[in-house]
C-alpha cells in the first residue's frame, strides 16, 4: 500500500506540490472565525450542581450578575480611605457609567455593607458585562482594556489609584501574556529544528523542509479544518490551543519527516537512484508513520468523551492536526525530495553518502543483544523509580495565576483583596435555597439556616438574605445566601469547604427547600469531579484503542501488550519527575489540576511514535531471518539514531515552553519534556527492544515475525518507480 503511494506521489509530484498549496490557501481563505472561552463554567456540562445553581441565579434574579471584573480602589498615599475619597469614588463610577463603554451593562460602587476592606485601605466596586462579550476571549478582553484605561484616566485628577481585577481583567492580562509566550515559543521552536535537524544532516535545506511541510503548509492548514470542524459540531474552543497546536504541528512533523529523511538517505547509500529512494523510504517506513499517526489521533480524538469542553476542545483540534500533518509528511515530504536534487537536499555536506560508523548505537545494541534481562531490568527500574513520586501529585485549579507572571494587575489586584478582604472575597459563593412547593420561603428560618452555613470549615462569613438587599426573588420563592470563604476561590482548601458547604447547604435545608451552591468554587470542585470521570473513562478506552492498533499493525497479540505497559510506565514517570521537582525541590503547592491529562495528550500519544518505530524495525529485522537478539541489536544500530533525533528535537521544542515566564508554562514545558526523553531514550532504545529480544519470536504471535523476505517494506526490494532506469545509478549522481 505505502509502496504504491510512493510511486504515485513520486510520479506525480509536482501536482502533489500544487494541490497542497492551493489547498491549503483555500481552506486558509474560507475558514470560519472562531471565538475562545474564557468562562470555566462553559466547559461544564449541565448536570453539575454549579451549572445549576447559575440556572437558580438566572430564573429568580434576572437583574443580579456575578461580577466580570473589580475595580479596586486604594490611596496613592497608601493611608485610610476618607469620605472624600469615598465621594469620588462614586462620581468617577457615575462618570464611567456615563462613557456608555461598548460591552459594559453596570457599574455597583463600593458599598458600606460590601465595598471597604475592614481598614478602609481599599475598595471595590463591582462591574457587569454583557453576556454575550463575556463568551468571547477577545471581546471581553477588549471590554477590560476600555475600562482600565477610562478608569485610570479618571482617577488621574484624583487622589486614588484605580486598578482592574477579576475574569474579564485576567482575560485581558491571559491575552497579552500568551501572546508573549506564543511569539518566544515558535521563534525558539523554529531555531531549535532547523539547527538541531540541519546539524543531524549536515545541511542549510534539511533544516528548513520540515518547516515548509509543517509549519508553513500542514499548521494553516489545520487550523482551517479545525475551525471548519468546531462550526459544524459546535465544538468550543480554548485560548491555550494554539500555543500548543504550534508544537504539536511542529514537532510531530519534524519527527515524521526524519522517519522518512533517515530512510531515504539509507536507500540511497544503498545505490537506489533519486526516485527509487523516496518510493522505498515511503514503502518502508509509511506503515510506521501512519500506525504512529493514528495511534496518537485516537488518543486525541478519545478527549471528545471528556465532561470538559475545554478536552473536548482539545482532543478534536489536535486530532485534526495529526493527521494533516501526517498526510504531509507522507505526500508533501516526498513529493519535495523526489524534486530536489539529492546533493542539494543535503548540500554543503560531503560525506552523506558515506555510511557512518553509528558506533554508539551499535555499541548500545550489543548490550541489549548480550545482557537484555539487565538492560529490562534496569531502565524498567528507572521507570518505576520515577514513578513513585506521582503518589505525591496535588492538583491546583488557579489557572489565571499559574499561566501569569505576578504582576500583572489582575495578579496584584488579586493579591491586594486577599490581604485587605479575606482571600475568598474576589469571588465569593452562593447558596441558593428555593422552594420545591411553590410556596414562599419562611424569613424567620433564614438566620437559623445561615448559622449552620457559617459552622462549616473554611466560611469566613454569610449574609443573611433580606428584601432590602434584594437577596430574595420577587415571588419570595428563592433566597441568596453570599457566603465569603477564607481561602482564594481557586485553592484546594476552599475546594474542600465548599465540599463540606455543599452537604450542610443539603442536609440542613429546611423541610419542602432545595439548596444549590454557586460560584467560582463551586465550578472548580465540578471540575474535579469531572476529571476523576475523564481519567476512569477516557484513559481505558484511549489505550484499549491504542492496543488494537498495534495489534494490526505488529500482527500480533503479545507485543502490544509490553509496548502499552511500557507507555503506562512513561506516564506515571513523567508525572512522578514533576511532581518531584515542581512540589518536593520547588516548595511549590501542587501542579495544574490538567497536568496528568497534558502528559496522556503528549507523552503517551506521541511518545508512543518511537517504541512504533522501533518495534517495525524490530519486526523487520526478524522478517530478515535475524534471532530476536540480532534483531534488537540491528533495530538500535539503523533506528537508534532516528529516535535519538527525534526524541531530542521534540524535547527541545517542548523545553521552550519553560522561557514563558509562568508557573504553568514551566511545569509544562518540563513535564513534555522529560516524559519525551524518557519515551525516546529510555523506553524505545532499551526497555522495548530487551523485553523483545527477552520474548523472542513469541513477541510476534500469531504472526511470523521471522519470516525473511516477506513483502515490501519487511525484506523484500520493491520494485523500482516505472520509467526509471532498471539499474540505479549511484544516488551521488542523481
Amino acid at each position: 500500500m505505502f509502496h504504491r503511494l510512493g510511486q504515485f506521489v513520486v510520479r506525480r509530484a509536482w501536482w502533489v506540490i500544487i494541490a497542497w498549496v492551493v489547498g491549503m490557501i483555500a481552506v486558509v481563505a474560507t475558514a470560519p472565525k472562531v471565538s475562545s472561552q474564557t468562562d470555566e463554567a462553559a466547559f461544564l456540562p449541565k448536570h453539575y450542581e454549579s451549572i445549576q445553581a447559575m440556572q437558580v441565579q438566572e430564573r429568580a434574579f434576572p437583574s443580579a450578575f456575578t461580577p466580570s471584573a473589580l475595580a479596586l480602589f486604594e490611596r496613592s498615599d497608601g493611608g485610610a480611605l476618607t469620605d472624600g475619597d469615598k465621594a469620588a469614588m462614586g462620581k468617577l463610577v457615575d462618570d464611567m457609567t456615563a462613557k456608555k463603554i461598548d460591552g459594559v451593562a453596570k457599574i455597583v460602587p463600593p458599598s458600606d455593607q460590601f465595598g471597604f476592606s475592614p481598614d478602609r485601605k481599599y475598595a471595590m466596586a463591582m462591574i457587569e458585562v454583557d453576556k454575550a462579550k463575556q463568551q468571547d476571549q477577545n471581546q471581553i478582553a477588549d471590554v477590560a482594556k476600555a475600562i482600565r484605561d477610562e478608569g485610570k484616566s479618571l482617577a488621574g485628577s484624583t487622589e486614588l489609584k484605580f486598578q482592574l481585577g477579576g475574569p474579564a481583567a485576567q482575560a485581558l492580562d491571559q491575552k497579552d501574556a500568551s501572546g508573549s509566550a506564543e511569539g518566544i515559543i515558535t521563534m525558539a521552536t523554529l531555531l531549535l529544528v532547523i539547527l538541531i535537524v540541519g546539524i543531524i544532516f549536515r545541511s542549510v535545506l534539511a533544516g528548513l523542509l520540515p518547516i515548509l511541510v509543517s509549519l508553513v503548509v500542514a499548521l494553516p492548514a489545520s487550523m482551517g479544518m479545525i475551525n471548519y470542524a468546531t462550526k459544524a459540531f459546535d465544538l468550543k474552543s480554548t485560548p491555550v490551543l494554539m500555543a500548543i497546536l504550534i508544537v504539536v504541528v511542529l514537532g510531530v512533523g519534524t519527527d515524521y519527516f526524519l522517519f522518512l529523511a533517515f530512510r531515504y538517505r539509507e536507500r540511497l547509500r544503498a545505490g537506489d537512484d533519486r526516485k527509487d529512494a523516496v518510493v522505498n523510504a515511503v514503502g518502508r517506513v509509511g506503515e510506521a508513520i501512519a500506525s504512529a499517526a493514528g495511534a496518537v489521533t485516537i488518543a486525541f480524538a478519545a478527549l471528545i468523551l471528556s465532561s470538559l469542553g475545554m478536552f473536548q476542545a482539545l482532543g478534536p483540534a489536535l486530532a485534526i492536526a495529526v493527521v494533516v500533518t501526517a498526510l504531509a509528511a507522507l505526500t508533501l515530504a516526498p513529493a519535495l525530495l523526489a524534486v530536489i536534487p539529492a546533493r542539494a537536499v543535503f548540500w554543503p555536506g560531503k560525506k552523506w553518502m558515506n555510511e557512518p560508523s553509528t558506533a554508539r548505537f551499535t555499541a548500545l545494541g550489543r548490550v541489549v543483544q548480550k545482557r537484555p534481562a539487565l538492560v529490562a531490568a534496569s531502565s524498567g527500574a528507572v521507570l518505576i523509580a520515577l514513578s513513585v513520586g506521582a503518589l505525591s501529585y496535588n492538583g491546583l485549579f488557579d489557572m489565571a495565576g499559574s499561566s501569569m507572571p505576578k504582576d500583572k494587575e489582575s495578579m496584584v489586584v488579586q493579591d491586594k483583596m486577599a490581604t485587605g478582604f479575606s482571600a475568598g472575597a474576589a469571588d465569593p459563593s452562593q447558596v441558593y435555597l428555593s422552594s420545591t412547593g411553590g410556596a414562599k420561603l419562611d424569613p424567620a428560618s433564614f438566620q437559623a439556616y445561615a448559622d449552620k452555613l457559617q459552622g462549616v470549615t473554611g466560611v469566613s462569613k454569610v449574609y443573611v438574605p433580606s428584601a432590602e438587599a434584594k437577596s430574595v426573588s420577587a415571588d419570595g420563592t428563592t433566597a441568596q445566601f453570599t457566603v465569603m470563604l477564607k481561602d482564594a476561590p481557586a485553592s484546594n482548601e476552599a475546594i474542600d469547604a465548599v465540599t463540606a458547604l455543599r452537604e450542610v447547604a443539603h442536609g440542613q435545608a429546611p423541610a419542602g427547600t432545595e439548596a444549590k451552591v454557586a460560584g467560582l468554587t463551586s465550578v472548580y470542585k465540578d471540575i474535579n469531579l469531572a476529571m476523576t470521570h475523564d481519567y476512569k473513562l477516557v484513559f481505558p478506552i484511549a489505550g484499549l484503542l491504542i492496543l488494537l492498533i498495534l495489534a494490526l499493525q505488529l500482527r500480533s497479540v503479545v507485543a502490544p501488550w509490553y509496548l502499552m505497559a511500557s507507555v503506562g510506565l512513561g506516564f506515571s514517570a513523567t508525572l512522578g519527575a514533576t511532581t518531584l521537582l515542581f512540589q518536593k525541590i520547588g516548595h511549590e503547592t501542587g501542579l495544574m489540576f490538567m497536568m496528568p491529562i497534558l502528559i496522556y495528550l503528549f507523552v503517551v500519544a506521541i511518545g508512543t511514535d518511537y517504541n512504533i518505530l522501533i518495534i517495525a524495525r524490530l519486526r523487520e529485522e526478524a522478517r530478515e531471518g535475524r534471532s530476536p537478539r540480532e534483531a534488537a541489536r540491528e533495530a538500535l544500530r539503523h533506528g537508534g539514531p532516528t529516535v535519538a533525533a527525534a526524541g531530542f528535537i521534540l524535547a527541545a521544542s517542548f523545553g521552550t515552553f519553560m522561557l514563558a515566564g509562568n508557573t504553568f508554562m514551566m511545569e509544562f514545558g518540563f513535564a513534555m519534556a522529560f516524559g519525551i526523553i524518557l519515551a525516546a531514550f529510555v523506553m524505545a532504545m532499551f526497555f522495548t527492544p530487551s523485553l523483545t529480544a527477552l520474548i523472542g519470536n513469541a513477541a510476534w504471535w500469531p504472526g511470523h515475525g521471522a519470516t525473511p523476505g516477506h513483502g515490501h517494506g519487511q525484506g523484500g526490494r520493491p520494485a523500482p518507480v516505472a520509467g526509471s532506469h532498471g539499474v540505479p545509478e549511484p544516488a551521488g549522481r542523481r
